[in-house]
């Protein structure tokens, strides 16, 4: 099962898409993607900037509270980068959705800090997960092949936010998110100095180009 939805304003959510990031490796093998133990409570991780990279959120312990935007949620800010670009979300988790509420009703959203749209990742949406227990999931999307890729603002926050689609009042929390990891692909913008030392490569090349042309 597919799904794929835009909500202006808020978010767009994806749901079982197809694996189409076969060039995210894992965790341990990712030189430039630092992990990050949540636990519940909000971390910084700063990445390499002038480069494609990947971050790497270790979800073990989060906790699914409540619906989108209310202040009891688990929110986590991770500095990618003054205007760098999310390019890919790749998830490998365990999910545990306490009676009465759903594995399908498990969900992350992701965005830049002004909120005026996010994505939303739900990782349970066969029949199946319209249930209370305890299952894993894995998948990855090409925020690129999608159309879906963003910046995150001037202040290079990538924000997290995990809530549920249904809140069902009578427990609490909803959910838990056992374990697994979801890793973001990023990438960063150049530096300054960056540009600089590019255009001084050109140049150098320039010059050798023309010594070696025959006079």
């Amino acid at each position: 099962m597919s799904n794929l939805k835009l909500t202006p304003g808020r978010a767009i959510t994806i749901c079982a898409l197809a694996a189409l990031s076969a060039f995210m490796g894992s965790v341990h093998a990712a030189k430039d993607s630092p992990s990050t133990s949540l636990s519940g409570q909000t971390a910084t991780s700063l990445l390499s900037p002038q480069s494609q990279s990947s971050l790497v959120v270790d979800v073990a312990g989060v906790t699914s509270n409540h619906e989108y935007g209310d202040p009891g949620n688990v929110v986590l800010d991770f500095q990618v980068g003054a205007f760098a670009t999310i390019t890919s979300i790749d998830w490998s988790v365990n999910l545990t959705a306490f009676s009465p509420s759903w594995l399908s009703e498990m969900q992350l959203s992701f965005g830049d800090t002004a909120g005026g749209q996010s994505i939303t990742l739900t990782p349970g949406v066969d029949p199946e997960d319209e249930a209370p227990g305890t299952w894993s999931y894995t998948g990855s999307a090409s925020l690129i092949d999608l159309d879906l890729a963003f910046q995150v603002g001037a202040d290079g926050i990538l924000r997290l936010q995990f809530h549920e689609a249904f809140d069902d009042a009578s427990v609490g929390p909803d959910g838990v998110w056992n374990s697994g990891t979801v890793t973001f692909g990023v990438s960063a913008v150049p530096e300054p100095g960056s540009y600089g030392m590019m255009a001084l490569g050109l140049v150098a090349v320039g010059a050798w180009v023309r010594r070696r042309r025959p006079g």
